[in-house]
């Protein structure tokens, strides 16, 4: 062998998927903890709430995909208004972009429901096993009659909230009340049934078991999410100038004189992270944006007498710059801010005005295809159709049919019919002409339906008459 032949390097084995590694959040008290808590009571009142309140004798949300119809306390949606549908989607989509621009991963740290179950079912961990260290200890432990009672009781709890949770979600497409007495009964349908039992089980497994994997692996949010920032974007951020370099020493040193920064390194930011990710290291795509390591450095901040912000909301020009708040807040309406809330605004308020001028009735013909044209009483030429009227409104109307588009022409038998609240009719309509008065071939002719007592509820559609 060759003394100057190379050492070959060792081979490294490198997992392309890391085997989780169980996260133990630590509680943590402050400012941002109590916001995410007041938008975790908000978000489940609106959500576990919203089914049982009632609207003109019904559930006042109700998605009744059978008939087709979406109730939303006044306002009642058809098929024919699933533009609606397309613009909240749209609405949604750019507030997500308008929000994460302006100050990163609001939504992910404060309103997602994964986010919110996992706070869910993290505090009842704790008030079952205790904080971070005891359920470390609790899990290391060998198997008791403790341990296994409080595993027990742990996911018993759960369960009930996942299945509560399920419960609910059916309950917006299916009437609650009718969908608490079917369970009670054991009479509940399959698709009620496979609803009711996959979302519980998805509540279970996503904030009880999987918790930071959701978020690292299944969220395709936190992968696209730098796309969506730049340099003034508010993100959490530690201020490395501040802190470094990192070390312990008593409350009393000064620790410039002996070469430390801010930070103690205590590791609390680590501790109360719930994706387990150490914030110092920078920017990372499994921060969520909850703010917990914020309250924790502040706290620790706080006893060893230094000031607050050494881990903040902040934007990295800012702590490149040393920028004040005022500073800082002067670039939050750059042009992509004010672009997305523009357009945000603009379909907004589009879409608002839509609503309030929709007209509560809807129109359509249908021409009998059995009968095209036919000569009847000896002079005179007929066409039949069906009209379909649709009474938007949850009170019953009166509506008078009638046509125009050609001399002479006349609707035959009943003109008037009476819709029931929020129904469709369908309506056999006969119009007639005289003979000879309009050349033969097709003629355009308008449908109007108008309700008897209101003049400002009506509807036109266009058809034809055909003459042979």
């Amino acid at each position: 062998m060759k003394l100057d032949s190379p050492i070959p390097e060792p081979v490294v084995e490198q997992a392309l998927y890391e085997v989780r590694r169980k996260v133990y959040p630590r509680s943590v008290t402050g400012w941002f903890a109590a916001w995410r808590w007041a938008l975790v009571w908000l978000t489940q009142a609106l959500y576990y709430g919203m089914p049982w309140l009632t609207w003109n004798d019904r559930q006042a949300v109700l998605f009744d995909l059978t008939a087709r119809k979406f109730y939303i306390f006044g306002a009642v949606l058809w098929p024919q208004d699933f533009i609606y549908l397309a613009v909240l989607l749209v609405i949604a989509a750019l507030s997500l972009f308008l929000f994460t621009a302006v100050a990163g991963r609001l939504f992910c740290g404060y309103a997602c429901p994964q986010t919110v179950y996992s706070e869910i079912f993290m505090w009842i961990e704790r008030k079952l096993e205790g904080d971070r260290m005891q359920r470390m200890r609790l899990d290391r432990a060998p198997p008791s009659a403790r341990k296994i009672g409080l595993k027990a009781l742990k996911h018993a709890l759960w369960i009930g909230v996942a299945l509560w949770t399920g419960f609910t979600f059916v309950g917006y497409f299916t009437p609650i009340r009718n969908l608490g007495n079917a369970v009670l009964t054991l009479t509940l349908g399959p698709w009620e049934t496979f609803w009711f039992l996959f979302y519980g089980f998805a509540t279970y497994g996503n904030a009880g078991w999987m918790r930071e994997q959701v978020c690292k692996y299944l969220c395709p949010y936190a992968r696209f999410q730098s796309s969506m920032f730049d340099r003034d974007t508010l993100i959490i951020t530690y201020d490395g100038v501040r802190g470094e370099r990192r070390g312990g020493r008593s409350r009393s040193a000064d620790p410039r004189s002996i070469g430390l920064g801010d930070c103690i390194d205590c590791g609390i930011c680590v501790q109360v992270c719930p994706t387990g990710i150490d914030i110092r290291n920078g920017l990372q795509y499994e921060c969520i944006g909850c703010a917990a390591c914020i309250d924790g450095c502040n706290q620790v901040m706080d006893r060893m007498g230094y000031p607050r912000g050494l881990i903040r909301y902040s934007t990295e020009n800012a702590v490149a710059a040393g920028w004040n708040f005022r500073q800082m807040l002067s670039r939050a309406f750059r042009p992509r801010v004010l672009f997305y809330t523009s357009i945000l605004w603009a379909i907004i308020i589009a879409a608002a005005v839509s609503l309030y001028l929709r007209v509560p009735l809807k129109v359509d013909v249908i021409r009998d295809r059995a009968n095209l044209a036919r000569e009847v009483d000896g002079a005179m030429i007929e066409n039949v159709y069906r009209l379909q009227i649709m009474n938007i409104q949850e009170t019953a109307h009166k509506f008078q049919v009638s046509a125009s588009g050609m001399n002479g022409l006349r609707v035959e038998g009943v003109t008037v019919f009476e819709v029931p609240a929020a129904t469709t009719k369908m309506v056999p309509i006969t119009l007639r002409v005289e003979r000879g008065t309009v050349t033969p071939g097709s003629h355009p002719i308008d449908f109007h339906v108008q309700a008897v007592e209101n003049e400002q509820i009506s509807a036109s559609e266009r058809s034809v008459f055909l003459i042979r």
